[in-house]
């Protein structure tokens, strides 16, 4: 599932290739991924210029010359810069340009692909939280405030903080030494800012890379954030590497998480 970087990755990859361009049809082979109608959705873009592209969360917005395409992979998908002679072999939509460009978009298993007048009129969007990034410690903090419930939890929840999802929140509590399933009441002012650090210095890594080396830029190249990078994503049933224990694979919910148990305790 694509996540704050690789949307991040994407969002500026799309910014740099495709402001100043016009739509021209297109074509919708998933309506179920659309909020509007089919041909309400192809009305609303045909002849529109993009003006901005933008991440959020684990979307891409794309400000238009009027209203706003949102565009969300999903558990996992592709965004393509490509042309009608070099389409994918999967996709689920087509936006075509005018200048004979096309953008092909596939959706692994579900997928969205928006259209409303104004950013206040999506709901998806509007309620997420502020984006990891874009907060300082204590606004971290502040969110934390008087919370009740598991710390991982918590990170997962876009309402509350948009971006991370189950690859970017291991290695930070790992990092951290926090146990993902401690009680936000139980974090100390220490904790709370070695959390900040490590998911921030995590998902700025991920960037940097280029994304992870599972997920697919706009022109269709991995990323390089991979196993060099990571610290216990990637581990089961092997040494920690500060400690020697053996990584644990716990159930958290409805996802699994990579543990020490010793450098995180329970």
């Amino acid at each position: 599932m694509p996540e704050l970087p690789e949307i991040y990755v994407m969002a500026l990859d799309m910014r740099k290739e495709l402001v100043g361009r016009t739509f021209g049809e297109v074509e919708v082979l998933q309506p179920k991924c659309l909020n509007v109608p089919v041909d309400e959705f192809q009305t609303a873009l045909r002849g529109t210029e993009i003006h901005d592209i933008t991440p959020r969360g684990k979307w891409v917005r794309v400000a238009l010359s009027q209203g706003w395409l949102l565009l969300c992979l999903g558990m996992g998908g592709e965004i393509l810069l490509t042309d009608r002679d070099h389409l994918p072999e999967k996709y689920r939509l087509i936006f075509d340009f005018r200048d004979g460009a096309s953008l092909a978009v596939n959706f692994w298993w579900f997928g969205f692909s928006h259209h409303a007048p104004t950013l206040a009129d999506h709901k998806m969007t509007a309620e997420l939280g502020p984006d990891m990034l874009d907060l300082s410690l204590d606004e971290f903090r502040a969110l934390l405030n008087g919370r009740k419930g598991a710390i991982k939890t918590f990170l997962l929840d876009q309402k509350r903080i948009a971006g991370i999802g189950n690859v970017y929140v291991q290695d930070p509590l790992f990092l951290a030494r926090i146990h993902p399933l401690r009680s936000i009441a139980s974090l100390s002012d220490a904790d709370i800012a070695n959390l900040w650090a490590a998911l921030r210095e995590t998902l700025q890594q991920s960037i940097d890379l280029g994304g992870s080396a599972w997920e697919q830029n706009l022109y269709g190249e991995k990323g390089q954030w991979d196993q060099r990078h990571m610290h216990i994503l990637h581990l089961e049933n092997e040494p920690c590497p500060i400690c020697g224990a053996m990584i644990e694979n716990i159930r958290t919910g409805s996802t699994h998480t990579r543990v020490c148990p010793v450098c995180q305790p329970l």
